[in-house]
């Protein structure tokens, strides 16, 4: 969907890049060394299937190793190229360290429509690219960590658990190889919706601060603000759930790959979701109106545009046409460079990839630490906070009683206090107060420097600023 003349995906990472670096006090060879992808693996395999051998080409991208683990998904698409793998690598980078997760930035893909085999034939192929991967250590536990991405979920996570296990016998912490795992599989709670809840919580955080509305034109809270949400994926489907079901947000728009439901009255994203599960397309969708051109609903009137599917869907052929006040990636690079420009000077704010997506990096460092660890979050502690809690009920109803105060607690207020944190509650407790953390250190460059004009460079330049921190520890 990228316009013809505009940069590449990669070139356009790099530009931004170079946008933040331009007010930065770095020495040219530590700029080089922060900028440049490290190393690329690319690996063509062979996997019998129907009668016949089928060949495939992956790739494992590493852009830095000031902290190992490098960490980063895997996509399954047709899509996949070197040059798109090594700018996700790059934005892994700056996106787990602008989270504060002790991790360098890598990436994985391979060319594949994984619509297009059966299961079986899909696990021989995931076991195989899995195996050329871990007999070279680009996939280990202490030096490069997969995850889900487009194309792959928890089932491929498992298959690749599984593949390493088998290869490494006797490595205790086989399972903190890779994240995105079935919490049955030693996967965590909370991981499979960290992603869109993160986009949630980074909504909430923009949302605290009137100066930030006020420069994108908006006030109040979340409630009754008009979204649009482009890819009902994954990421799409738990954000845009949360935001109208928690948060009161009217989805007014779901933009998917062939079509568009549009109702301004909200569509139920639960009922779309389970339509699109059960037909495969929203075409059909009896509520809410079918636009054919799903890409022209992008540019309707909105307080909130959330692109939640691939890059370069908002570039120069219609960023002068986009209505919204405020745009948060949810997607990798849905904004291109050129882009970016126009809607800067628009006056539209965007809320960028790194930060906004990172809840999927952060609740796969929780899901490490737990593999590592090898005890569940929660499991020590729970039953002792609720005994505290039934003390101090039990103390203030014995004063009501025998002071004859007649107090009384709210419905529902005993249980919910009373309740210890079990691991979905401390997981979303850490993604909400990582998403906060980061969003403070963002805006404190934002609105502390007169140079920085929004909220992408800000973001570019705390990221930049603690790679090169690490390096220069290290003697760099």
């Amino acid at each position: 969907m990228q316009n013809f003349g505009e940069p590449s995906f990669r070139d356009s990472v790099d530009l931004m890049f170079n946008r933040a670096t331009a007010l930065m006090d770095l020495s040219p060879g530590l700029e080089q060394k922060i900028k440049v992808c490290n190393s690329t693996y690319t690996v063509r395999f062979g996997v019998r299937l129907r009668g016949k051998i089928e060949t495939f080409t992956g790739y494992r991208s590493v852009h830095s190793e000031h902290m190992e683990p490098v960490k980063g998904g895997i996509r399954y698409a047709l899509a996949v190229n070197q040059n798109e793998v090594e700018a996700l690598a790059a934005l892994m980078t700056y996106k787990c360290a602008l989270v504060e997760t002790p991790f360098g930035g890598s990436k994985g893909g391979l060319c594949i429509d994984p619509r297009a085999w059966e299961p079986h034939e899909l696990e021989s192929i995931t076991r195989r690219f899995a195996y050329e991967l871990i007999k070279r250590d680009l996939i280990n536990p202490a030096q490069n960590v997969p995850a889900p991405d487009m194309g792959t979920g928890e089932r491929e996570m498992a298959w690749i658990a599984d593949q390493y296990a088998r290869m490494h016998t006797a490595d205790i912490n086989a399972k903190a190889c890779v994240t995105g795992k079935p919490p049955h599989a030693g996967g965590i709670q909370g991981r499979v919706e960290a992603t869109g809840r993160g986009v949630q919580y980074a909504l909430q955080e923009f949302f605290r601060y009137d100066e930030d509305k006020a420069l994108a034109g908006l006030s109040g809270n979340l409630d009754g603000k008009r979204i649009i949400v482009q890819g009902l994926g994954n990421v799409g489907y738990h954000a845009a759930k949360f935001l109208s079901e928690e948060d009161g947000a009217k989805i007014v728009a779901v933009i998917e790959w062939d079509g568009a439901i549009v109702d301004d009255d909200g569509v139920d994203i639960e009922d779309l979701h389970q339509w699109i599960v059960k037909h495969g397309s929203v075409k059909g969708y009896p509520h809410g109106t079918f636009v054919a051109e799903g890409a022209v609903v992008l540019e309707k009137d909105c307080d909130v545009l959330i692109p939640a599917a691939l890059e370069g869907v908002i570039n120069l052929s219609n960023a002068d046409r986009i209505k919204a006040k405020l745009i948060i990636e949810a997607a990798n690079g849905p904004v291109t460079f050129g882009a970016d420009e126009v809607l800067r000077k628009k006056g539209v704010v965007i809320i960028p990839d790194m930060y906004a997506n990172a809840g999927g990096v952060t609740v796969s460092y929780f899901e490490w630490v737990k593999n590592l660890s090898h005890i569940r979050f929660g499991r020590m502690q729970r039953r002792a906070e609720e005994a505290r809690h039934i003390l101090l009920v039990n103390e203030l109803e014995r004063l009501s009683s025998d002071k004859g105060l007649g107090w009384t607690m709210s419905p529902g207020f005993k249980s919910k206090y009373l309740k210890g944190a079990g691991e979905l509650e401390l997981v979303r407790s850490g993604l909400d107060d990582t998403m906060r953390t980061a969003y403070q250190a963002m805006r404190e460059v934002w609105h502390g420097r007169a140079d920085v004009e929004d909220l992408r460079v800000a973001a570019y330049i705390v990221s930049i600023s603690r790679v090169a921190a690490t390096y220069q520890s290290k003697g760099l």
